[in-house]
């Protein structure tokens, strides 16, 4: 496992409370902060430690020790105007690495121009990558990189007999293969060989621009 981390999550919603219990599944440490009593109450059991507090209050942050996290992430519902106070607040004790999530556009516009080191819209990318799951068959995942990148499986099919070296794909259609699952077979071989002849059966996992995989579809 990498190096443990502590984070601490301001806004125990849905997405708030969801991102603090797999952080803790990794073994990270979590710190909750959210001024409903119940969510707190439903949060206790999953996170390292819970307050019932004003995420909004720069004291209360200070005394939680949220500068000493190594990173915190702004969850805050429904309310541009106090994720954006949140944020400022955050910067102010000195907290070193700040995500937010955004609920608009125009507000992940705002949190980038106050220099938020990562921003997540999560409405945004689960529409658009479904968007593109229905439009683009054996699509796996989207990966936003500043471009449109999938993840897309392909049976090797007319390649039948030939390596990943004779059909270069990353030179010919800038796409890489990451893996690939022999005909039968249920468990995935990352960075497969060059030089293995393909069988007609095997599913190859492709990686690359959404036009560029279109070309090899």
């Amino acid at each position: 496992m990498a190096d443990k981390i502590e984070v601490g999550v301001i806004g125990l919603g849905k997405f708030g409370l969801e991102l603090a219990r797999n952080l803790r599944e990794l073994g990270h440490g979590v710190t909750g902060v959210d001024s409903s009593q119940e969510r707190v109450k439903t949060a206790k059991p999953y996170l390292t430690q819970v307050f019932e507090a004003d995420g909004t209050d720069q004291q209360t942050l200070e005394q939680l020790s949220f500068q000493d996290f190594n990173y915190v992430v702004v969850s805050t519902g429904d309310s541009m105007e106090a994720s954006i106070l949140v944020v400022l607040n955050l910067q102010e004790i000195g907290v070193k690495k700040i995500w937010v999530k955004a609920m608009s556009a125009a507000h992940k516009k705002v949190l980038s121009k106050l220099g938020v080191d990562f921003v997540v819209f999560p409405e945004h990318f689960a529409a658009k990558q479904l968007a593109y799951k229905l439009a683009t068959p054996g699509m796996l995942d989207y990966l936003s990189m500043g471009q449109d990148v999938l993840i897309k499986e392909k049976e090797v099919g007319e390649w039948k007999g030939k390596t990943l070296k004779d059909l270069n794909l990353t030179n010919n259609f800038q796409v890489q293969v990451i893996a690939i699952r022999k005909n039968g077979a249920t468990e995935l071989n990352f960075v497969p060989k060059a030089n293995d002849p393909l069988q007609e059966h095997d599913i190859l996992v492709l990686i690359g621009a959404h036009e560029n995989l279109l070309k090899i579809s």
